[in-house]
């Protein structure tokens, strides 16, 4: 800014007058198809500034907002403006060549070298911190394999670092940077990049006025139209350099394209094939009125023996049976003393206490809870003492349930409560046993060529993605994982 304005002093301020859009017309007039060319080149101009807008995860709109407005826009217009001024007044017409250092003022030079460098840094900064954000929410969206995040803040939930991401990032970077022989070819693939994501941001913004804001249809179109056509040129223009560079960007696109496209479609598969198995307790088993339990005629009828411990049963729903219960109880015919259908559901805050954090329920099987545990993202739960954690929760739901259905007895000498009480605490003291799921997928024979082909390649992207199990920090020596095949 500081440059800017000195430049706008010292040499030529009838660059002002470029704030009307008469020059920008008459130009393009005077110069046709040279002119609209010239508009692929403009792009470099505010290229890196959304590298601002990458932050929303870490700081709130209104902060960005603000920036933006009183101080990032304004230095920029400065900063131009200034180069402006001094290349239109510059006899030997080569301080366009390199127009930020051959602009600073006279002996500034090594101080605006490290300035650019930090500058530098804090673009790239932005620009990882973005793309962090942006692949956590495609994840929470299933577009993507889940990849190890870290929280590194307790206060904002945007403040992540993925390792793998990382390298990947630091391995393109690398590679990108040995393949493009010169800046320009670099500057054209990435104008084009932005300018494609102020196009689709256009449309998009457009499409969300009217569903979800709910404005007049006629108003949209009118500034659709506008801002449409603003970008159409600049992009119709910067699709001139595919050839020389801009090719990149489009083909990488169109690959993380491809995959999120991918993943999304053989999850929407997978859920549909799960969902076969998706029902209320009373479906799979029921209890006679000696109190033995069997398998609905459904499932075959069976008589289901009871084994001494706690089963806690991983479930990625949370309000019906879990799969992997199904497939336990089928198999063994057996169940365990006491049954837990155990799922977590992260939330968007750092921490949630202890107090607050178990939801617990009763199902119609006997013996058999609920359990949501509600999480912030600092909060670690799959720890080696889980078990004791739940059988604790679990014995003091029991004691508060009693006392607020039964308010006359007490619990110290109320027979149902001890009875229920004991089964908990001998099944917790006998073993305590975690049940996972691991489910194999096939592809339905009769599948056309080209659907079947997508289906193998998600499968083999699932095969060698991140698994559940890489998360959990609970004794592997009571843990089971029960295998079952789905056709998708």
């Amino acid at each position: 800014m500081c440059c800017g304005i000195y430049n706008l002093a010292m040499f030529d301020h009838t660059v002002l007058k470029a704030f009307s859009p008469y020059f920008a017309g008459s130009y393009l007039m005077r110069n046709k198809e040279e002119g609209w060319r010239a508009l692929g080149g403009l792009l470099l101009a505010f290229t890196g500034v959304e590298a601002l807008f990458a932050d929303l995860g870490a700081f709130s709109k209104r902060a960005i907002q603000l920036s933006w407005l009183c101080f990032v826009f304004p230095c920029l217009l400065l900063a131009y403006i200034g180069q402006a001024a001094y290349i239109s007044q510059d006899a030997t017409g080569e301080a366009y060549s390199n127009p930020f250092f051959n602009t600073v003022p006279p002996g500034s030079f090594y101080f605006s070298l490290v300035i650019a460098v930090l500058a530098a840094i804090v673009a790239s900064q932005a620009m990882i911190t973005g793309c962090f954000q942006l692949l956590a929410q495609v994840m929470r969206m299933s577009y993507f394999p889940h990849i190890k995040t870290v929280h590194t803040s307790k206060l904002f939930h945007g403040q992540i670092y993925m390792p793998l991401a990382n390298w990947l990032l630091m391995i393109g970077t690398v590679v990108v940077t040995a393949v493009y022989s010169n800046t320009t070819r670099l500057g054209n693939a990435y104008g084009v990049c932005v300018i494609f994501v102020t196009f689709i941001t256009t449309c998009l913004v457009s499409l969300v006025a009217i569903i979800i804001w709910r404005l007049n249809f006629l108003i949209v179109i009118f500034f659709f139209l506008v801002f449409a056509c603003l970008d159409g040129v600049y992009l119709s223009s910067a699709l001139t350099k595919v050839p020389t560079g801009a090719w990149f960007t489009i083909l990488l696109s169109a690959i993380l394209s491809f995959i999120f496209v991918l993943w999304r479609f053989g999850k929407e598969n997978q859920w549909a094939s799960e969902r076969e198995d998706r029902f209320q307790p009373d479906h799979l088993l029921t209890t006679s009125s000696t109190g033995e339990a069997k398998l609905t005629q459904s499932f075959g009828g069976m008589p289901i023996s009871k084994v001494n411990g706690v089963g806690i049963f991983f479930d990625k729903i949370g309000d019906m049976v879990p799969i992997v219960f199904t497939q336990f109880v089928r198999k063994f015919s057996a169940r365990p003393e006491i049954i837990i259908f155990f799922h977590m559901r992260p939330l968007s805050t750092p921490s949630i206490p202890e107090a607050e954090r178990y939801v617990i329920q009763r199902t119609s099987i006997p013996g058999c809870y609920r359990m949501t545990v509600r999480h912030g993202y600092t909060d670690d739960v799959l720890t080696p003492d889980l078990g004791r954690l739940v059988v604790e929760h679990l014995i003091l739901y029991i004691t508060r349930d009693h006392t607020s259905t039964d308010s006359a007895s007490s619990v110290e000498h109320s027979p149902e409560v001890q009875a229920e009480l004991e089964v908990v605490s001998k099944a917790a003291e006998a073993q305590m046993v975690y049940v996972m799921g691991k489910e194999q997928m096939t592809i339905k024979k009769g599948t056309n060529i080209f659907r079947r082909l997508l289906l193998m390649l998600f499968l083999w992207i699932r095969e060698n993605s991140r698994t559940k199990m890489a998360d959990m920090n609970i004794p592997f020596d009571n843990l089971v994982e029960v295998g079952f095949v789905k056709e998708i």
